[in-house]
């Protein structure tokens, strides 16, 4: 019997020092599999799982920044692939650490070229698995000694990726590339400058995640790119704001309701403030 992740130092440090993991995989036998063998580790706390990519994706960018300690990936799955999405994770500003749990033993090169930690191969033994495990837990100590030494960011600078399943193709859309947020019910509809993407997102989430990348509420329909907005003139009884797009060449004007109006005025031209003496 293995006893060497059980021992009294390991045990100790586990509550403080417990991972959260994101296990992937198309196949919910391998998936329920992993999801097991990860569960019996001491230094893993909790394990959460998708069956894609794609879902993949967007719990690791809900959970940031840095909320998933490793990914647990496999490569072969339909949409965006294990390595696919390992290259997306090589952009974020603290990406979690990957693990490729894989029955494939000759993209091992490739994987370790996009920084995996580790490469397994199916079916995966436990004492492997812990291996593995203690990995992640070497190379996020070092990362948190590192973080400590340095000053960090006012905010998360790294361009948010969001995949959009759409025919049985993923398309990767970046947060940059979003000029404005349209609501659709529960979802949400990102414009770009070439096409529109449906995601499974609430624009409230959005403006809430997406606020310090400039991104204003102007209507509880719109969510829209401050850097792009022009202006904002009177049309009928109401306001409109207007988008500079890359869109045909055409500025885009949208509604702004009237409790947002005060707000976006004071964020595009702030308010000078009195000076003493002034009347």
């Amino acid at each position: 019997m293995d006893t060497s992740g059980t021992d009294t130092p390991a045990t100790a440090a586990a509550p403080s020092a417990a991972l959260t993991v994101l296990a992937v995989d198309d196949e919910w036998p391998a998936l329920d599999e992993l999801t097991y063998l990860l569960r019996a580790q001491d230094q893993v706390g909790e394990v959460l799982t998708a069956a894609d990519a794609t879902t993949a994706l967007r719990l690791i960018n809900d959970a940031r920044p840095s909320a998933i300690d490793a990914v647990f990936l496999d490569i072969n799955m339909p949409g965006l692939d294990g390595l696919e999405l390992a290259g997306v994770l090589t952009a974020f500003a603290n990406p979690p650490a990957v693990v490729f749990v894989t029955a494939h033993d000759d993209r091992a090169v490739r994987a370790f070229d996009l920084g995996a930690v580790d490469y397994l191969l199916k079916p995966v033994r436990a004492q492997r698995l812990a291996e593995s495990v203690r990995r992640v837990v070497d190379m996020r100590g070092s990362r948190d000694m590192a973080d400590a030494a340095s000053t960090p960011p006012a905010d998360d600078a790294a361009d948010e990726v969001i995949g959009v399943e759409m025919g049985g193709a993923t398309t990767l859309v970046h947060r940059s590339s979003v000029e404005w947020v349209e609501a659709d019910g529960d979802y949400a509809r990102l414009h770009t400058a070439t096409d529109s993407h449906l995601v499974r997102i609430p624009i409230s989430t959005l403006e809430t995640r997406w606020a310090q990348a400039g991104f204003v509420r102007v209507h509880r329909s719109y969510l829209v790119s401050l850097p792009l907005v022009t202006g904002i003139r009177t049309a009928g009884s109401g306001t409109v704001v207007v988008l500079r797009t890359q869109r045909d060449g055409a500025p885009v004007e949208l509604p702004v309701s009237r409790r947002h109006t005060r707000e976006l005025k004071d964020r595009l031209v702030p308010s000078p403030r009195p000076t003493r003496g002034s009347r």
